[in-house]
């Protein structure tokens, strides 16, 4: 039992390099690891109220009510319904504070936390983060303090590291699984906004999502977020967020309440195969800087247009993705070294790591009269704005953040994060402009807008 634990329990840099060689070493146990580690591993049971509606939308336009009268909407037209839905957790502190996934408490009017122990728990959302998929949660469980895991930097992780993953697959109460670090910095799984992931094939279930991934020296290395599966079970590809990420969403939640993620200032492109021939480079790496914002960090900091970034810190980027996650992961205030191929040289800059000014004003509007835009909320697009709705940060111009149900902006199909760029001839900068514009009287409406990057066009007839 002594060298089971000394085995089990060698620092991370003796288990990275042992294999078991003897069959004595085959026979070795988790137990031990498991013991320590499960309790701070916890069920998500959350229930929320849910209301369906038991005509078509389409009587509540007064088009269709000029013709089929309100006999539709007489009588119960809509009944609520309890949904169950279950996840998992992690305790990181001994005072109750709890990981979990953002999907799995979404919406949540009551969230109830079951330890390991079978003791209950009402929980209250700290804070939650949709474009990482993370939340924090807490319970009260007075002065007693509970077992948590501690944080291990997941950049320390190879691929090939053993790791298990404790969880509640399908509600079956906790289970644990084991199996390596099939890949790192998976960046193109499109599970959330900042795509960034640990790829193991240790089985991850419905029911896993904010379970503990964990490394031989009982330390949480990720949180389990999800699977790709054709069937709904484990084929052995599950992702685990980075506690990188993880580590900066707590403190940002927990701190201010609010998460302020540094930006980098410029925008760029993967290097690809013919880019790469195109400007010289021997193989494709790194990302191809296509534009830098006036006076931000990137710009302070010497980065150019045509410049390819190949690292931050002392890891390689080889796509957008990768860059800002070394980007978002970084405390504000701090220098980073960033190294870059110019001309075909390689150089290294001084990286400011700042937030993003909210600069112009935000001015959050709901447009009201006789246009087409009636019923949308717009404001100023700034940097700051741009990371908080999950846009290109390089944006200008004035964005639709909101639109009222039934309005007439909805009927004419306009959606949240369209750009507005001009109106019957007009360039649109501001959300004064804008209003100015649309208090005239038209005949006609041209609206151009751009969503995703395309321009589309819109003429409405009064």
């Amino acid at each position: 039992m002594i060298m089971l634990t000394a085995v089990l329990l060698a620092s991370p840099a003796h288990a990275q390099k042992r294999v078991p060689e003897t069959q004595t070493e085959i026979k070795l146990s988790f137990a031990p690891l498991v013991r320590t580690a499960a309790p701070a591993v916890v069920n998500i049971f959350t229930r929320k109220t849910v209301t369906t509606r038991s005509f078509s939308p389409l009587f509540d336009d007064p088009f269709f009510r000029r013709f089929f009268g309100d006999q539709f909407r007489s009588g119960k037209r809509s009944r609520k319904k309890v949904q169950n839905s279950l996840g998992s957790g992690v305790i990181v502190k001994a005072d109750g504070t709890i990981i979990t996934n953002h999907h799995v408490i979404k919406g949540a009017d009551e969230i109830t936390v079951v330890l390991s122990d079978r003791r209950e728990f009402d929980a209250k959302i700290i804070g939650s983060d949709g474009r990482t998929d993370l939340a924090v949660l807490k319970i009260n469980a007075g002065r007693e303090k509970l077992p948590f895991l501690a944080f291990r930097d997941s950049d320390d992780l190879e691929v090939g590291d053993l790791v298990l993953a404790i969880g509640n697959p399908f509600g079956v109460g906790q289970t644990v699984t084991s199996g390596i670090v099939s890949a790192l910095a998976r960046t193109q799984v499109g599970i959330n906004d900042l795509n960034f992931f640990i790829q193991t094939d240790a089985a991850i279930n419905p029911g896993n999502s904010g379970g503990a991934l964990i490394t031989m020296d009982g330390k949480l290395v990720g949180i389990n977020s999800a699977i790709y599966s054709k069937g709904g079970g484990s084929v052995g590809i599950g992702f685990a967020i980075p506690t990188n990420m993880v580590r900066t969403v707590l403190l940002g939640l927990t701190g201010g309440g609010r998460i302020v993620r540094p930006w980098i200032g410029a925008e760029g492109q993967g290097v690809n195969s013919d880019i790469a021939a195109s400007i010289g480079m021997k193989r494709p790496v790194g990302i191809l800087i296509n534009g830098v914002y006036p006076k931000g960090p990137a710009n302070r900091a010497g980065i150019k247009v045509g410049d390819v970034i190949i690292g931050v810190r002392n890891h390689d980027v080889n796509d957008t993705e990768s860059l800002r996650f070394r980007i978002a992961t970084s405390p504000i205030g701090q220098t980073l070294k960033i190294k870059l191929i110019r001309r075909g040289k390689v150089r290294f800059v001084n990286f400011p790591v700042e937030a993003p000014p909210e600069k112009p004003k935000i001015n959050k509007t709901e447009l009201s009269g006789y246009n087409p835009l009636q019923g949308v909320t717009v404001g100023n697009l700034s940097p700051a704005l741009s990371d908080q709705i999950g846009m290109n940060l390089l944006s200008r111009g004035v964005v639709i953040l909101e639109i009222r149900r039934g309005s007439a902006s909805q009927r004419f199909g306009f959606k949240p994060r369209d750009i507005v760029k001009e109106v019957n001839g007009d360039e649109i900068r501001t959300v004064g402009q804008l209003q100015r514009v649309l208090s005239q009287k038209s005949k006609q409406w041209n609206i151009s807008i751009n969503r995703n990057g395309k321009t589309l066009l819109m003429a409405i007839n009064r």
